[in-house]
């Protein structure tokens, strides 16, 4: 296995590291005081439209779709994965490129099974960085980890769907430029376990969808928000419908894999900046008499640290091989893993940062605090640790068992 990038890819690299520099590191503060002069959390700091035309022009535009079009660079797995790492390490990096979720997710849903019309009226404007969108599986009365218990209804009315649920943790929903909604909920009930459900689009000002409220991690206010929705009788054209009725578990399965990718490679760029900071903060302490960074248990945190991720990268990127070479379902044990040992991994990196900085490191006078609540959410996101170490063992299990000869066999 080869997990070196193709020559477009080291060139993205190159250009990217480049813009992170010289404009997107320097932009951070101003950012910052940009968005505490709107006056509201969820707004978008001038800076942050600035960043996305220098990124368009420079060719850092919507580098994740694997599907080579007018407005993609048609990336594999691998080649997207270190870009992804680098836009990891400032929090609007990957908004500044048009490559973060959940519209990245909601893009490739779109790609692959949306019609002409539906690609035209918000893919293009997706694409373009015109909109924003949300993705709304999540509710807050069932056990949302096992996609089948979505209760939310989709009811074919001549030639409207009629929607009826609640949804929550809906992220990037609180954004004003948010305008388009992927809901999941059920058109058959009593149909197969794993085709009552469907995937239909919602314009988020349709009628009777309601925002009721954004959701703080740990109190800390998200900009693009993870809201609580309600949809009471809402109606939208049939045409709405993507794919077909019954589809939208299988629909859900194709958006999560990449995306896991992606996640987890950001999740790495952001337990890189953390050990920077730790790295940084011990050795500008001293106590009794000596630097911080020359305690013993000090270094050994950052020893630690500096094993893990590299661990957890390339399990990643060879997790990204995989898909590219076997397909997602080949590639589905890793896939499941990756979702685990990445945020573990960061958010061990991230204690010990926090722990480096004193009392400093839990207040918003330093990043770890909410480095840490953010990746905190990733342990849930996109279905619990619980569900994908069961999906690891269930396969391994089954490898195991299968290679075990049945008693009784021919000795």
């Amino acid at each position: 296995m080869d997990f070196s990038l193709s020559p477009q890819a080291e060139r993205l690299r190159a250009e990217l590291l480049g813009f992170m520099d010289q404009r997107v590191y320097p932009a951070e503060p101003v950012f910052a005081a940009q968005l505490a002069e709107l006056g509201n959390p969820h707004g978008t700091p001038p800076i942050l439209e600035e960043l996305k035309a220098e990124a368009r022009a420079r060719g850092l535009w919507n580098l994740f779709l694997p599907h080579k079009t007018e407005w993609t660079e048609g990336l594999s797995n691998l080649d997207y994965a270190p870009l992804a790492e680098i836009t990891g390490r400032v929090p609007f990096a990957a908004e500044a490129l048009n490559c973060s979720a959940p519209d990245t997710g909601n893009m490739e849903i779109l790609t692959m099974f949306g019609t002409p019309q539906q690609q035209e009226q918000w893919l293009q404007p997706l694409l373009q960085g015109e909109i924003r969108s949300a993705f709304a599986m999540t509710e807050p009365a069932v056990a949302s980890s096992d996609a089948t218990n979505i209760e939310c209804s989709i009811v074919r009315d001549g030639d409207s769907y009629v929607i009826n649920g609640r949804k929550w943790w809906i992220s990037g929903s609180a954004d004003p430029r948010c305008k388009i909604l992927i809901v999941m909920g059920k058109t058959d009930p009593r149909a197969a376990r794993h085709a009552q459900q469907s995937m239909i689009l919602v314009p988020i000002d349709t009628p009777g969808v309601t925002v009721v409220r954004n959701l703080p991690v740990f109190g800390y206010v998200d900009r693009e928000g993870h809201c609580e929705i309600t949809f009471d009788d809402v109606r939208v054209p049939a045409t709405n419908l993507l794919g077909e009725e019954g589809g939208g578990f299988a629909i859900a399965q194709a958006r999560l894999g990449p995306g896991r990718i992606h996640h987890c490679m950001r999740t790495i760029g952001v337990a890189e900046r953390a050990l920077e900071a730790m790295c940084a903060r011990v050795a500008s302490r001293v106590t009794f008499g000596a630097p911080v960074s020359d305690r013993d248990q000090v270094r050994e945190w950052i020893a630690n640290a500096r094993i893990a991720i590299d661990q957890a990268r390339l399990y990643t990127l060879y997790t990204a091989w995989k898909m590219d070479n076997f397909g997602n379902h080949a590639a589905a044990t890793e896939i499941a893993g990756i979702k685990v040992a990445v945020p573990e991994m960061a958010l061990k990196v991230i204690d010990r940062a926090i722990q480096a900085h004193g009392g400093g490191g839990l207040c918003e006078d330093f990043p770890v605090a909410s480095m840490y609540a953010h990746v905190r959410l990733l342990q849930l996101a996109d279905g619990p640790d619980e569900v994908h170490r069961r999906t690891v063992a269930r396969r391994e299990l089954k490898a195991q068992l299968a290679a075990v000869e049945p008693a009784g066999a021919a000795r």
